[in-house]
């Protein structure tokens, strides 16, 4: 049977260096099934489990961020559409999730027409930043000490959007043949966007997802990649795990639905690479 999840269980580095409002980190890829919803809410879960207050922000129109938490389509009245057309503030639709200093910012279908709602206003790629930025306005509120923001698969105004209010993006790269197809056209994007929207904007890391140690396949795509990425390559990899592919199926981060399982050891790891990394970005003298 699975084992429950709790702080306790959990051996990582201390928490990341306070600083001035949340960590951004935004899970992107254009490309569709490489694990960016996987990785949002079990790399939240692990850094919720150091202490952390963490939010993951379900930016995708299929809302499967919100449903692999537990959060019923029925009862989502308020969503992630609703702040970015303005109707509603980040921290009002904020709920808690089973798992203890983890919070999600769930989605509806509506997010798939913001697009043509907001796409004439002035302010279109900055809505979500500007939310993310009044987040801990509220001296009544916990504040949230990282934000993690799951996008949806393609490059459109929502990524955009993540984009510009990001820090640093955690780009999910899955083991396969054609892994490195479409990442030129991401890392592009990412420079266009710290070019005219986010000059701070910089990749986080690359993590490479559903690795088969059985298939020479994965093992190549791994050499490939990290030669072609150098460090900017978690030294994690996450492995293909059935017990990360039912927990969705039961609203849980595999981190509660099996704490032992190969895939939860993975993202602990993960998590311990993350805060080793915001670390690092902490101590940078400014430029």
């Amino acid at each position: 049977m699975s084992e429950s999840f709790t702080g306790e269980d959990v051996a990582v580095p201390s928490a990341t260096p306070p600083h001035r409002g949340p960590r951004v980190l935004a899970i992107a890829n254009q490309k569709g099934g490489v694990g960016k919803t996987t990785t949002a809410i079990n790399l939240g879960t692990a850094l919720a489990a150091t202490g952390e207050e963490v939010l993951v922000v379900d930016l995708d129109p299929q809302g499967n961020a919100s449903t692999g938490l537990g959060i019923d389509h029925k009862s989502r009245d308020v969503s992630t559409y609703d702040v970015l057309s303005a109707e509603s503030a980040l921290r009002d639709i904020v709920r808690p999730t089973a798992v203890p200093h983890l919070w999600i910012a769930p989605s509806t279908l509506d997010l798939a027409g913001v697009e043509l709602e907001i796409g004439q206003r002035r302010d279109r790629a900055h809505r979500l930043r500007d939310a993310v930025t009044a987040l801990n306005g509220d001296p009544g509120e916990p504040p949230f000490t990282y934000v993690l923001i799951d996008c949806p698969p393609s490059l459109n105004l929502l990524t955009i959007n993540a984009m510009a209010a990001a820090h640093a993006i955690v780009v999910p790269l899955q083991c396969e043949f054609f892994a490195l197809e479409g990442l030129s056209q991401l890392l592009k994007t990412v420079d266009q966007v710290k070019a005219t929207l986010n000059p701070g904007l910089e990749i986080h890391g690359i993590v490479l997802t559903m690795y088969d140690a059985r298939n020479n396949l994965s093992g190549q795509v791994v050499a490939d990649v990290r030669a072609f990425l150098g460090d900017k390559v978690y030294e994690t990899v996450i492995p293909r795990n059935v017990r990360v592919s039912e927990a969705p199926s039961y609203g849980k981060p595999v981190l509660v639905y099996d704490l032992r399982c190969a895939g939860s050891e993975a993202y602990l790891r993960l998590a311990t690479e993350v805060i080793q990394r915001e670390k690092a970005f902490a101590e940078r003298p400014a430029s």
